[in-house]
Protein backbone atom coordinates (compact mmCIF):
# COMPACT_ATOMS: atom_id res chain seq x y z
CA UNK A 1 0.00 0.00 0.00
CA UNK A 2 1.33 3.25 -0.73
CA UNK A 3 1.04 6.55 0.88
CA UNK A 4 -1.25 8.21 -2.08
CA UNK A 5 -3.61 5.38 -1.31
CA UNK A 6 -3.97 6.02 2.55
CA UNK A 7 -6.08 9.40 3.59
CA UNK A 8 -6.61 11.37 7.50
CA UNK A 9 -9.74 9.75 9.05
CA UNK A 10 -10.61 12.03 12.26
CA UNK A 11 -12.06 10.15 14.70
CA UNK A 12 -14.27 12.05 15.67
CA UNK A 13 -14.76 13.52 12.76
CA UNK A 14 -12.94 17.32 11.98
CA UNK A 15 -16.24 19.08 11.51
CA UNK A 16 -17.74 17.69 14.72
CA UNK A 17 -14.99 18.52 17.01
CA UNK A 18 -14.74 21.87 15.47
CA UNK A 19 -18.34 22.46 15.94
CA UNK A 20 -18.20 20.95 19.98
CA UNK A 21 -14.94 23.59 20.16
CA UNK A 22 -16.31 26.35 19.51
CA UNK A 23 -19.67 25.66 21.23
CA UNK A 24 -17.09 25.28 24.18
CA UNK A 25 -15.57 28.66 23.53
CA UNK A 26 -19.09 30.52 23.21
CA UNK A 27 -17.90 31.92 19.97
CA UNK A 28 -16.55 31.66 16.37
CA UNK A 29 -13.62 30.08 16.35
CA UNK A 30 -10.47 32.14 14.97
CA UNK A 31 -8.69 30.67 11.41
CA UNK A 32 -5.37 29.92 13.67
CA UNK A 33 -7.28 27.96 16.31
CA UNK A 34 -9.08 25.96 13.19
CA UNK A 35 -5.45 24.77 12.36
CA UNK A 36 -4.40 24.27 15.79
CA UNK A 37 -7.73 21.75 16.74
CA UNK A 38 -6.94 19.81 13.20
CA UNK A 39 -3.59 19.51 13.88
CA UNK A 40 -4.08 18.10 17.47
CA UNK A 41 -7.42 15.94 16.47
CA UNK A 42 -7.41 12.48 16.18
CA UNK A 43 -6.40 11.01 13.02
CA UNK A 44 -5.73 7.73 11.63
CA UNK A 45 -4.38 7.17 8.14
CA UNK A 46 -7.48 4.88 6.47
CA UNK A 47 -7.49 3.23 2.50
CA UNK A 48 -9.00 5.64 0.32
CA UNK A 49 -11.17 2.87 -1.08
CA UNK A 50 -12.60 2.12 1.91
CA UNK A 51 -13.37 6.08 3.03
CA UNK A 52 -17.15 6.06 0.82
CA UNK A 53 -18.22 2.80 3.51
CA UNK A 54 -17.07 4.60 6.57
CA UNK A 55 -18.25 8.27 5.18
CA UNK A 56 -21.49 5.88 4.72
CA UNK A 57 -21.61 4.46 8.42
CA UNK A 58 -20.67 7.81 9.87
CA UNK A 59 -23.91 9.21 7.81
CA UNK A 60 -21.85 12.44 6.61
CA UNK A 61 -18.63 13.58 4.41
CA UNK A 62 -16.04 15.06 6.75
CA UNK A 63 -14.37 18.37 6.08
CA UNK A 64 -10.72 18.27 4.20
CA UNK A 65 -8.16 18.51 6.47
CA UNK A 66 -6.27 20.38 3.31
CA UNK A 67 -8.99 22.95 3.07
CA UNK A 68 -9.86 23.20 6.90
CA UNK A 69 -10.88 26.96 7.17
CA UNK A 70 -12.75 27.24 4.02
CA UNK A 71 -14.77 24.22 4.54
CA UNK A 72 -15.50 24.68 8.21
CA UNK A 73 -16.86 28.49 7.15
CA UNK A 74 -19.14 26.62 4.89
CA UNK A 75 -19.84 23.83 7.44
CA UNK A 76 -20.60 26.09 9.92
CA UNK A 77 -22.73 28.52 7.67
CA UNK A 78 -25.06 25.33 7.41
CA UNK A 79 -25.23 24.41 11.19
CA UNK A 80 -25.93 27.57 12.29
CA UNK A 81 -28.86 27.44 9.80
CA UNK A 82 -29.88 24.00 10.90
CA UNK A 83 -29.63 25.44 14.34
CA UNK A 84 -32.52 28.07 13.78
CA UNK A 85 -34.39 25.43 12.32
CA UNK A 86 -37.17 23.59 14.66
CA UNK A 87 -36.00 19.74 16.08
CA UNK A 88 -39.01 18.12 13.72
CA UNK A 89 -36.93 19.59 10.81
CA UNK A 90 -33.37 18.39 11.64
CA UNK A 91 -34.51 14.86 13.09
CA UNK A 92 -32.10 12.06 11.38
CA UNK A 93 -28.70 14.63 10.16
CA UNK A 94 -25.50 14.36 11.42
CA UNK A 95 -23.24 17.95 11.73
CA UNK A 96 -22.50 18.52 7.98
CA UNK A 97 -25.17 16.99 6.58
CA UNK A 98 -27.77 18.50 4.56
CA UNK A 99 -31.54 17.65 3.59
Amino acid sequence: MTDESLVFWFIPSLVATLLNKEREAGRPLTEAEVIRIRDQANVVMAPRDIVPKLEAERGYRDIDPERCWEEWQAAREELLKRESLPEADQAGQAPGQTG
